[in-house]
């Protein structure tokens, strides 16, 4: 459903800017030539205004469309109603509530003692980084 309506969608898009490239402009722009033709100038400047307002009225649709089909199915969800869960970071040490500083420093405190290499037991052989 979503795919049938992403390629309609994608037709729309493509003839309506087809439909604005061949619109006169002040400059001429792609509909510029002689007054030989089907229609005179005045009947293809309103044919292409309401070919363009059509296909711009179609592509709002299609757009609302496929932005409502996207949270159809996504259930409600809000951070006021639910319970803090407590969890603990993978090596195990609890982070602390934050006394001075914020939750920044307190990140970092915690990133720190878990990085800390413990200490050497005896002399140590120089490592290179």
């Amino acid at each position: 459903m979503q795919t049938v309506v992403i390629v309609i969608h994608l037709m729309i898009v493509a003839v309506m800017i087809g439909a604005v490239l061949l619109q006169k402009s002040e400059g001429g722009g792609l509909g510029m030539g002689g007054g030989a033709g089907f229609m005179s100038s005045r009947g293809t400047a309103n044919l292409l205004s309401r070919t363009t307002a059509i296909l711009a009225a179609g592509f709002f649709l299609t757009s609302l469309f496929l932005s409502w089909y996207a949270g159809y199915n996504r259930a409600p969800s809000s951070i006021i109603g639910q319970p803090a869960s407590q969890t603990q970071p993978a090596g195990g040490a609890p982070i602390s509530a934050p006394t001075s500083g914020g939750i920044l420093d307190t990140l970092k405190k915690a990133d720190e003692q878990q990085q800390a290499p413990a200490a050497p037991s005896g002399p140590q052989v120089p490592r290179s980084q």
